[in-house]
């Protein structure tokens, strides 16, 4: 009895995480095809517009990142990822937060106690839903990430509740091998 309680719960808690949050289909999917500016390095501002990006994005990311929809919650790939690396604008590439500000908040979605640079994200009053929250939307191209929250972990204190389905994940030795590659490519010209 008591389980099926508690199961019934969790499915309301779910929904109502929906209703509050949005929807998406929750498949994790990568944009079917990156932008030409799609760039690690490249810290110029973009200016599409959404239908420029939605000829771009699958529609699960331009459901999130144009239209400022949300995943479902505990959907995403990167909730509980562990690897070592950096986490970039999955519309454009900007570098986002490093694997090392990433902790376990428990709230459904990939979190981060702070961003790589302030430059990196911009923050905005979100009205939306009847609450006010602070929305995250990346420096370069604008796209929704997430909302960022007052109750995350030291040092910063803060919570950035990110979708994953808006990130891009490269691990630190994949990195690390373009980067000797092109140095020695360098090195031979």
């Amino acid at each position: 009895m008591k389980k099926s309680i508690m199961l019934a719960l969790l499915g309301m808690c779910s929904v109502l995480l929906q209703t509050c949050y949005g929807q998406s289909s929750g498949e994790q999917t990568s944009p079917a095809k990156k932008s030409t500016e799609y760039s690690h390095t490249d810290t110029s501002k973009l200016n599409k517009n959404n239908s420029d990006w939605q000829k771009i994005l699958s529609p699960e990311v331009y459901q999130v990142a144009r239209l400022k929809g949300t995943e479902r919650p505990f959907t995403s790939e990167y909730e509980h990822s562990k690897e070592i690396g950096t986490f970039y604008c999955a519309v454009c590439g900007n570098p986002l937060f490093k694997s090392d500000a990433k902790y376990e908040s428990g709230c459904g979605w990939p979190s981060f106690f702070e961003p790589i640079d302030k430059k990196s994200i911009i923050e905005a009053k979100d009205r939306s839903l009847g609450m006010t929250r602070i929305e995250v939307m990346c420096g370069r191209c604008k796209s929704h990430l997430g909302h960022v929250f007052d109750d995350g972990p030291p040092p910063t204190g803060l919570r950035y509740c990110i979708n994953g389905v808006v990130l891009d994940f490269e691990k630190a030795k994949t990195a690390e091998k373009k980067y000797n590659g092109k140095k020695k490519a360098n090195a031979g010209s």
